[in-house]
């Protein structure tokens, strides 16, 4: 069914609605109108990175974990088995009359925020801090959750519109005060895309206002952008209770009636909380007008006419058996191996080596951890394996595993009457006992994520600094002192002080939190059965102090475009067991922006997986990023001693500048274009020994 044909079939509908009806399902538990037929709906389901709080599903990698993978296949790959088992678990509630939250087949993912600042907490939800990267890979999630049939498999939602990225603390109050060229150059495009080119269903407002206005009210972000400038015409949905914000803490309306009216006349079709109740009065004080209720109850049930909830749908069918099926769990095995980013790799300690090894000792409050695997907006899975299972799976019978909790995560002690540190001995002499410490530190959605999500068990929230709580970086000096080698296996969403570790330990890993059974996405790394090939999709910085203030939103000197001083890992960057090399680049001009012809070849010892980047700089226009950015990316598979030629498209936008207006204009005629596996930074190059190869080149 076309949106044309489904947007007339719910005029139909909702024309034989009394105003009190209509105004009844703007809200995300909208009751059902039983003299229409009209069964009850629940809006509100997550699905960031597999069906979530709704009971058992596959649990992939966080999503800053896909990132890293650059794997835009991939991402649509993960994006369809959640709407598969979506699908399934909706067909077996709603069989049995359950249509309760986290039912429904309305996604509130992805989540398309730019990463700005490493001490967001929910960061980890997102793809990185760059806008083509994110654009990209939101793109794939859209599409491959609503797939191509006949009717829609599920609804995306892109949120949180706009210039959202924290501090959580403040999110309710806070003003996010943006020029227009970081707006369009940055904020903005991700949605754009997932708007204009994915035709994402759904568009949730932000809590935050941007430039004085709520986002969830703001004429200028949802009637002028949104739906006047890039046509969309989806439904919008506020984030949750955000509306209620507008007269408790942003104080630009009085009263919850007034809320509700300034929403609703700015386009907001649907209220993730209740202040919507109040909308009926705002209608009878001529606050909103009948039509405005009628278009909002007509853009929600043309949504669910698209996913066939009253005509049927091909995939009314999908039983539950798909749920967490074997497809399913290699997917996401899939997807832990290839977010998974080496930072470092001293003497190439990494691969272990089976046969030199009789002893490991795992140490650390992240080695046996489930928490640590899943992130947030998480679901259960049936079966988890945390790194500590995952190295017994993988080591065999012929080495012995020694463990050690070693610290909690952030408290002091581990036992309630012991004395602080009551495992940091234990740890020691495990260290001391092994041929190899596999440290495994870092946060987990309790430390890091978003602060009082109504959802969530704990009300955790942003960073304060880059450090590790002080109970794990005491661990790490304890084991350090081992004399012991060590690899460092960082489960983290985040950016994270590495600078002990990079001067004490031999081998660094960014797990990220890899899904249920990321453990034996790990082992099959650490003894060598894969190669890892993430990259980062973030800077690590080497301190905060080169960062603006985290209120600040101005983009200058943040993130790898704008940064002027020199990262401890830069965005792109992340190791092989092998090595490969750009040999040539040919870039040629097309009516859609120029083709670069690349030519790669895996001059190691062992087959790998590499991720090609291209980078672009324009070189004689002042409104040009400071930095080459991304344009283009491929991951490649290279056998031992194979040479091919990669073709990657740039597309016309990179060819663009945005000026102060915030308009987007043709850039100059002069670009510099490179082509390598990590981005053309000074750092990177330190890192890899390996310089991009780069290419002048003018437009016609």
């Amino acid at each position: 069914m076309d949106r044309k044909e489904a947007r007339r079939k719910a005029q139909e509908l909702v024309m034989k609605m009394t105003i009190e009806e209509k105004a009844s399902q703007l809200r995300y538990d909208s009751p059902g109108i039983s003299r229409l037929g009209i069964p009850e709906y629940n809006w509100w389901n997550e699905g960031l990175h597999g069906v979530a709080r709704a009971g058992i599903a596959t649990v992939f990698p966080q999503a800053i974990g896909m990132a890293a993978s650059f794997d835009e296949e991939l991402i649509r790959e993960v994006a369809n088995v959640i709407a598969v088992e979506g699908r399934a678990k909706y067909n077996a509630a709603s069989s049995h009359g359950d249509r309760d939250i986290y039912k429904g087949l309305t996604f509130w993912s992805p989540n398309v925020n730019i990463f700005r600042d490493p001490r967001w907490g929910r960061g980890h939800e997102t793809y990185g801090e760059d806008p083509y990267l994110t654009a990209t890979l939101g793109r794939a999630y859209v599409e491959g959750l609503q797939g191509d049939g006949d009717t829609m498999k599920a609804a995306a939602c892109a949120k949180h519109f706009a210039v959202h990225s924290g501090p959580e603390a403040l999110r309710h109050e806070f003003d996010a005060e943006v020029s227009q060229k970081d707006l369009e150059e940055t904020y903005l495009p991700a949605f754009k895309a997932l708007v204009k080119e994915a035709h994402v269903e759904a568009v949730m407002g932000a809590y935050n206002r941007v430039n004085g206005e709520p986002c969830c009210g703001s004429t200028t972000l949802i009637k002028n952008k949104l739906r006047n400038e890039w046509g969309f015409e989806g439904h919008f949905v506020s984030d949750c209770w955000a509306i209620r914000d507008f007269h408790e803490n942003h104080m630009v309306t009085g009263t919850p009636m007034e809320s509700a009216a300034m929403a609703l006349n700015a386009g907001c079709d649907l209220n993730c909380g209740n202040t919507y109740l109040h909308i009926l009065n705002a209608y009878y004080h001529g606050m909103v007008t009948e039509e405005a209720i009628t278009e909002a109850a007509v853009r929600l049930f043309t949504t669910r006419f698209l996913l066939g909830l009253f005509d049927g749908s091909e995939y009314d069918k999908i039983p539950y058996t798909k749920v967490e099926c074997e497809e399913h769990l290699r997917i996401a095995h899939r997807a832990a191996l290839e977010s998974i980013v080496l930072l470092k790799n001293e003497n190439g300690i990494l691969p272990l080596k089976k046969e030199e090894i009789k002893t490991i000792g795992v140490i650390g409050p992240n080695a046996d951890s489930r928490a640590a695997l899943i992130g947030n907006y998480h679901g259960t899975s049936s079966e988890y394996v945390t790194v500590l299972e995952g190295i017994r799976n993988c080591a065999g019978d012929g080495i012995r595993i020694f463990y050690s909790q070693g610290s909690d995560l952030f408290r002091d002690k581990t036992e309630a009457l012991a004395r602080d540190m009551d495992r940091i001995a234990e740890a020691v002499t495990v260290a001391e006992n092994s041929d190899v410490v596999i440290l495994c530190l870092g946060l987990d959605e309790t430390l890091e994520g978003e602060e009082g999500d109504t959802g969530n068990s704990y009300a955790s929230g942003d960073k304060e600094d880059l450090q590790l709580p002080l109970c794990q970086r005491r661990l790490m000096e304890a084991v350090a002192k081992t004399g012991k080698p060590v690899v460092l296996c960082m489960l983290a969403g985040s950016d994270i002080d590495m600078s002990f570790a990079n001067k004490h330990f031999k081998a660094i890993l960014q797990l990220w939190y890899p899904g249920a059974c990321g453990g034996n996405a790990v082992a099959e790394i650490l003894f060598g059965k894969e190669s890892p090939s993430g990259k980062l999709p973030v800077t690590f910085y080497e301190t905060l102090e080169e960062l603006p203030p985290f209120e600040d939103y101005s983009m200058e000197g943040r993130t790898y475009r704008y940064m002027k001083g020199k990262a401890q890992y830069p965005f792109g960057y992340g190791l092989t067991y092998g090595k490969a090399e750009v040999d040539s680049m040919v870039v040629s001009e097309t009516e859609t922006g120029a083709d670069v012809s690349v030519q790669v070849k895996n001059t190691g010892e062992r087959d790998i997986c590499e991720v090609l980047q291209i980078y672009i700089k324009c070189e004689d226009s002042v409104y040009s990023v400071p930095n080459p950015q991304l344009c283009g990316f491929q991951r490649v598979w290279l056998h031992r001693g194979e040479c091919r030629t990669l073709l990657v498209n740039i597309p016309k936008k990179a060819f663009t500048v945005v000026d102060e207006k915030g308009d987007r204009i043709t850039g100059g005629k002069h670009y510099t274009i490179y082509a390598g596996f990590s981005q053309p930074d000074l750092r990177s190059e330190e890192l890899t020994g390996m310089s991009p190869v780069k290419v002048e080149f003018r437009k016609r």
